[in-house]
């Protein structure tokens, strides 16, 4: 049987991460329940042929283009897999690959979106009141402080290329990698771009909590260093990984693997993702006129 690889893009954000766990609901769970549906996968099996996935994001992580392979017949196409997946993973791609192709081992590049809700100091002022101001949760969720956009570059410049990043990952080997970060304003958001062959665990995660500590004066660009450097960072000075929400793994990279596009299958997914895109606004709506209200 032949193999071939899909795009898969999902909201993450009702899921606990891409990787199967048992009695969690994941993406993979998903997609290995919609080919038994679709008879690819036995009832009795632990998953298809050939399978792989280009990465595992978190619990929370969205994706545009996580990739999977797998042994499939000529008729799965992307709108057929679609067809018994949930509305919130939908494939819109597909290519015909060697036996030999791996999603996780042949990636050359892949690519996440951060988009950190980053206000410059003047819209900042305007908006929040001093209860706000508090520091963030030790959950890191992102409050309204104000960022300088070229302190967070600067961070985003000392944390790209080759480094041991072991005191900003949770693994314990493979912590060498070497990643590029750029960050763009676009109105109140910083989105920053995180590319890199592969990543270790929530570490495009606690990239950007870091540059956001630096952007927003919780912590000296030497602290850069400091987390690069070989000795383990103490326990207080510890990074701790941004939000999920917010990530996107936007790209994945094969040499020589063309992918075409299925029109039906891709309409799809941007009919139900724009759908969702207005129910989030008009929920931030309602959130912005109560925040407003209460005074």
């Amino acid at each position: 049987m032949p193999t071939r690889a899909f795009r898969i893009a999902y909201d993450g954000t009702g899921y606990h991460g891409f990787q199967r766990q048992p009695d969690v609901p994941t993406v993979e769970d998903a997609i290995f329940d919609a080919l038994r549906e679709l008879g690819v996968l036995a009832a009795d099996a632990d998953r298809p042929d050939g399978y792989a996935a280009a990465g595992r994001t978190d619990a929370g992580v969205s994706a545009l283009a996580q990739t999977i392979a797998l042994e499939a017949p000529d008729w799965l196409t992307p709108r057929a897999l679609n067809a018994e997946l949930p509305a919130d993973i939908r494939a819109w791609a597909a290519a015909d690959t060697s036996p030999e192709f791996h999603a996780t081992h042949h990636a050359r590049r892949r690519e996440y979106t951060y988009h950190l809700y980053a206000p410059l100091a003047d819209s900042s002022r305007r908006e929040r009141s001093e209860a706000m101001t508090e520091r963030a949760s030790a959950r890191g969720s992102l409050e309204q402080n104000a960022v300088d956009d070229d302190r967070v570059r600067a961070a985003c410049d000392a944390l790209s290329g080759s480094h041991d990043f072991h005191n900003l990952t949770p693994d314990d080997r493979n912590t060498e990698r070497s990643p590029t970060l750029e960050a763009t304003r676009d109105g109140d958001f910083l989105v920053v771009t995180v590319t890199a062959g592969g990543f270790a665990r929530e570490l495009v995660r606690r990239l950007v909590s870091l540059a956001r500590a630096v952007g927003i004066g919780d912590a000296p660009l030497e602290k850069v260093d400091r987390a690069l450097d070989a000795d383990p960072l103490p326990g207080h000075e510890g990074v701790a990984p941004a939000p999920p929400e917010p990530l996107v793994l936007t790209a994945v990279d094969y040499p020589n693997l063309a992918f075409e596009i299925d029109e039906v299958a891709a309409a799809s997914a941007h009919e139900i993702f724009r759908e969702r895109r207005i129910e989030r606004r008009t929920g931030a709506r309602v959130a912005g006129q109560i925040t407003d209200g209460v005074r």
